[in-house]
């Protein structure tokens, strides 16, 4: 039993431990900005990021101890030596940019978008600057964690089904709690007054059916993949992928004039039912496949115990 009361500490750690950390770390950023002007940016920062970058810290500092806890070794979390590793970054990452270019294409020829290609060279290369740093950064933090350790530890001390379901609902309701701006003075409860307000997506069915859905299935896609190549180095390129692609379309696309983002998918993308089924079809091709070169047959070596 301690490996889920583990994850259970871990996340009320990040979510809880990050909210109480924020508003004393906003405080110190704000004392320190009059003695230290270089730091007045970092100062006047919406309060919401100084939640967000806790969450993160907290998680990352947390992964060293789940992992002890856990008994997993470099290997278990899929950082494993690897010859081949290059290559399989590259056909994740080639696999990402044609998953998502079927729906970003079918929702731009069917009006749900259209192209917005920018005048400024600067903002061109900034975007582009930021979306590249989104991508390496995303993709190795969440890779490490959702399908290095949580599903490594869950692979290890469970079955495989539960493993990948639970890990993969875990990362998809991680990415449903919104962006709120927080309102009024900063107070030591400041942070945990946004939690509340950082879930109210989950209220909203037309986001659930089939964002929450759309977004598991991607969970389940990686961590297939990790399952298949033993590593994490193919999941890493095809989540840099996916990354670079969401926020290459927000960028070169604004709103068409048909209005069926239901089905379409809004900027967001996979928020819409077409997204969903390229998702789904993906996972099964996947998973019934030989796709993964250098892969594991069948993860007979990588199956949990359950």
């Amino acid at each position: 039993m301690r490996v889920p009361v583990a994850f259970g500490i871990y996340l009320a750690a990040i979510f809880i431990g990050g909210a109480l950390l924020a508003p004393p770390l906003h405080s110190l950023a704000t004392w320190a900005s009059d003695p230290f002007p270089v730091l007045t940016k970092l100062a006047y920062q919406p309060f919401h990021r100084y939640v967000n970058r806790c969450f993160m810290v907290i998680a990352i500092l947390g992964l060293w101890p789940l992992s002890r806890i856990a008994k997993l070794g470099r290997e278990d979390v899929g950082w494993k030596s690897d010859d081949q590793w290059t290559r399989q970054l590259f056909r994740g990452l080639a696999f990402g940019f044609v998953t998502l270019a079927i729906p970003a294409l079918f929702c731009t020829l069917m009006g749900g978008r259209a192209i917005q290609w920018p005048q400024n060279a600067t903002l061109l290369a900034k975007h582009f600057g930021n979306a590249i740093g989104a991508a390496v950064l995303v993709s190795l933090l969440e890779e490490s964690v959702f399908r290095g350790v949580v599903f490594g530890a869950l692979r290890k001390h469970s079955s495989l089904a539960v493993a990948v379901a639970f890990s993969s609902s875990v990362y998809a309701l991680v990415h449903f709690f919104e962006r709120t701006q927080h309102e009024g003075d900063v107070v030591w409860t400041s942070g945990l007054a946004l939690l509340p307000k950082m879930t109210r997506g989950f209220a909203d069915w037309q986001m659930i059916v089939p964002g929450f859905f759309s977004l598991t299935i991607a969970g389940a896609i990686l961590a297939s993949a990790v399952w298949k190549t033993g590593n994490l180095y193919f999941s890493i390129g095809l989540h840099a992928g996916w990354i670079f692609w969401l926020k290459s379309f927000k960028f070169f696309t604004r709103e068409g004039g048909n209005s069926h983002a239901w089905l379409l998918g809004s900027e967001k993308l996979i928020d819409g039912w077409a997204a969903f089924f390229v998702l789904l079809v993906t996972l099964i091709l996947l998973t019934r496949t030989n796709y993964f070169a250098g892969g594991i047959q069948n993860g007979e070596t990588t199956q949990g115990t359950g």
